[in-house]
């Protein structure tokens, strides 16, 4: 038969297909009883008619998938066949199961080898996602067994099947479908005579599931950030800048933006309301600096309120409990709550002309709309701190940055991507442009904001979902899908998270209570 000649359909079965469907079980089980009696056909397409679904070429049915719904407590611990099956050959679908079981798959044998397997295991899956089920299990025949019984064990089989040492018609098929073997199950089927009973209990878990008790309380799958891509400017007071800031925070509010993200230290031209004479004293200008810290924390935090957006404020100098200054990230979340994230790594020009000290501690802040992570410039430039915060489930994660040369933003910007793509996040960028001669340090600014995605099909081709035009004051928008993320995680055309050789290598935070010498707390 040419693929020419092939006029394919995927629907659902109905009772009058019984007779085709009895021809096809009887000649491809025609070593196990054969087909099922009609009575139980038409009561599982009558409890669960999604769940039976056929494969006709040109009316004729070719492929058929049968599947009911089990708990999935009780059918993923050890249960035999005979388990589905109630008074009169009924199978038992359970109508409030959380789970799918797949009875059969058949494939007329004149029709092997066009893959029609693998289109009704896809259809499986999507109508799993769709019932937002948690998995589909099956108890997988292995038919070949017979010929190594003498050989191996059950378990070896298994094992040398999925090393691909040995072809098993039904595991092979199973396995190369993202099916997993979570455990044997003996006497499943006791008159298979080639399985010798045996039977695998195969798991295709839907990382979609969301429970039903928990559906108040899921976060949303689609986030909406803004960036601003922050002008500097000379400003005459402090209530001037904290109005151009506000007039961003309104505007990202009202594109219903869940994130408003500014550049690192954005706040620096407010060492403009100094004299220039004072300004050369650079330690005294940055401590300066600091003096304005509190005031635009209480006023941030009452725009993430006022405006329901949760705001990343850039990063503003704070002077820390041992007097010491910091370079600090601030989350203000439109619910009030405030927290920060310190620069790790202090930048030689920070070091010896404004005595930045680095901070020690690295951590994920959960919101309404996402777990969100914040590396400050340089810190996105050391890979461990991106894999220690993936290890903690970031979805975003946030750079704000300041870079004078191209240069420079090129290596933050080859940072961020690469920190997206092997961490599997979405990581977002924003950086100040603008001269500001008159201002000492301020002299050039050089940015491009962007958000980059993991690079794979689901995501932009470039893996970059959006960008500003460079050197410009503008504001960026992009809207980021969390699902895709989940789905790139575990299913991706590589999977960089679960592939580590953890076997060869680790990461671990050090206890900074440990290495200052103090006790920690218990």
């Amino acid at each position: 038969m040419s693929l020419e000649e092939l006029h394919l359909n995927l629907r659902n079965l109905t009772s009058d297909d019984y007779d085709q469907l009895k021809t096809l079980m009887d000649a491809v089980y025609h070593d196990i009883g054969g087909a099922w009696p009609k009575l139980t056909i038409d009561k599982l397409i009558q409890e669960f008619p999604d769940g039976q679904i056929a494969i006709e070429d040109d009316g004729v049915i070719v492929g058929v998938a049968l599947t009911v719904q089990v708990d999935y407590d009780e059918f993923s611990n050890p249960h035999k066949y005979d388990d589905l099956i109630g008074h009169r050959e009924i199978i038992l679908n359970n109508t409030e199961g959380d789970a799918m079981y797949g009875l059969d798959v058949l494939i007329h044998p004149d029709y092997r080898g066009y893959r029609l397997g693998r289109r009704l295991y896809e259809a499986r899956k999507e109508l799993c996602r769709s019932l937002n089920m948690r998995a589909i299990l099956a108890g997988g025949r292995i038919p070949e067994y017979h010929q190594y019984a003498s050989d191996l064990s059950p378990t070896q089989y298994i094992d040398k099947v999925s090393r691909k040492e040995i072809y098993d018609p039904i595991l092979s098929f199973q396995l190369a479908n993202d099916f997993q073997v979570k455990r044997l199950l003996r006497k499943y089927l006791p008159e298979d005579e080639q399985s010798k009973g045996y039977a695998t209990l195969l798991e295709w878990n839907n990382i979609l599931f969301e429970p039903a008790e928990s559906v108040l309380d899921t976060r949303p799958t689609q986030v909406r950030v803004g960036a601003v891509q922050w002008q500097m400017r000379e400003f005459d007071c402090v209530e001037a800048a904290l109005k151009q800031i506000e007039y961003f925070v309104d505007a990202l509010s009202d594109y219903q933006s869940d994130f408003a993200l500014f550049p690192e230290l954005f706040n620096a031209p407010l060492m403009g309301l100094q004299d220039r004479a004072a300004q050369q004293d650079q330690m005294a200008a940055v401590r300066f600096l600091a003096g304005f810290t509190e005031r635009f924390k209480a006023e941030l935090s009452r725009m993430a309120v006022s405006y329901n957006i949760n705001i990343v404020g850039g990063s503003m100098i704070e002077v820390g409990e041992d007097d010491k200054l910091y370079n600090v990230a601030y989350l203000f979340h439109r619910d009030g709550d405030v927290e920060k994230q310190a620069k790790l790594h202090i930048t030689p020009q920070e070091r010896r002309d404004w005595v930045i000290e680095g901070g020690d501690n690295l951590q994920v802040f959960d919101t309404d709309a996402g777990r969100v992570g914040i590396l400050i410039c340089y810190d996105v430039e050391f890979p461990e701190l991106g894999r220690l915060l993936a290890d903690q489930d970031m979805d975003i994660l946030f750079v704000p940055f300041w870079t004078d040369t191209k240069n420079g933003y090129l290596r933050v910007r080859h940072c961020a991507q690469a920190r997206a793509i092997e961490n599997e996040c979405y990581v977002v960028v924003c950086g100040s442009v603008g001269n500001l001669p008159s201002i000492e340090n301020l002299d050039i600014q050089y940015a491009q904001s962007a958000v980059f995605t993991p690079s794979d099909f689901a995501f932009p081709h470039d893996a970059v979902l959006a960008e500003t035009t460079p050197n410009t004051e503008m504001i960026l928008f992009s809207d980021l899908d969390l699902t895709r993320l989940t789905v790139v995680r575990a299913e991706g055309s590589v999977t960089n998270l679960k592939d580590r050789r953890k076997d060869l290598f680790d990461l671990r935070w050090r206890d900074w209570s440990l290495k200052s010498g103090n006790t920690p707390q218990s």
